[in-house]
């Protein structure tokens, strides 16, 4: 079985959506919610759902083995950043290669990088009369917004739409494609592990 963190920094209102799409899912499963503040009510969504929580600080993270150590310790295979805004550090890119999954609330390469997030995103997206907006689910590497994408999903930007209006619109692709898509890539991932396995068998 596949073992997922979820990190969050904020409600969980999309953490809540992936555990709650993997309840019943034989070989993928959500051990643990990591959060960076110790007021986010993702904790209180984890608690509800009997998920284990580590809050740690930007010293935990960037500094010390702490954060590291747990997910090791967890048998943890994947990270998936669900509303989590701090730049992931090197030690856990170079050791989660290519099993770091982000989301980002708009279609990049377009408005991504540092202090692009939440309505800050919906706002410049608006101001820019773009036609289209959406999500982009994608790989972590060293930079903000910047890691393979893996998939994208659009929706219209309406006349007179707020952040909150478009956020509201963006919010429904979240819900309706990140879960899958973890799901998808994690499955191949597991998939790939396997028969790399068979392969040195033989």
């Amino acid at each position: 079985m596949a073992q997922i963190a979820l990190f969050a920094s904020g409600s969980g209102t999309n953490a809540e959506n992936i555990i709650r799409y993997f309840q019943n899912e034989p070989q993928i499963r959500i051990s643990c919610i990591c959060t960076n503040r110790p007021d986010a009510y993702v904790i209180t969504r984890a608690q509800q759902h009997g998920i284990p929580v580590l809050i740690f600080s930007r010293t935990d993270f960037y500094q010390t083995g702490v954060v590291h150590n747990y997910l090791i310790e967890n048998k943890i295979e994947w990270i998936i950043l669900a509303g989590f805004l701090w730049l992931v550090p090197t030690y856990l890119i170079d050791g989660f290669p290519n099993r770091i999954i982000n989301i980002h609330p708009a279609l990049l390469p377009k408005y991504g990088g540092k202090g692009m997030y939440g309505h800050h995103v919906h706002q410049a997206v608006i101001d820019n009369h773009e036609a289209l907006s959406g999500i982009t689910i994608h790989y972590v590497n060293h930079e903000y917004d910047r890691g393979n994408i893996i998939f994208q999903a659009t929706c219209p930007v309406e006349p007179g739409d707020t952040p909150d209006t478009l956020a509201a619109r963006v919010h429904e692709l979240e819900y309706a494609y990140f879960p899958k898509i973890i799901e998808q890539e994690v499955l191949k991932g597991t998939r790939d592990k396997g028969q790399g396995k068979s392969k040195k068998q033989q």
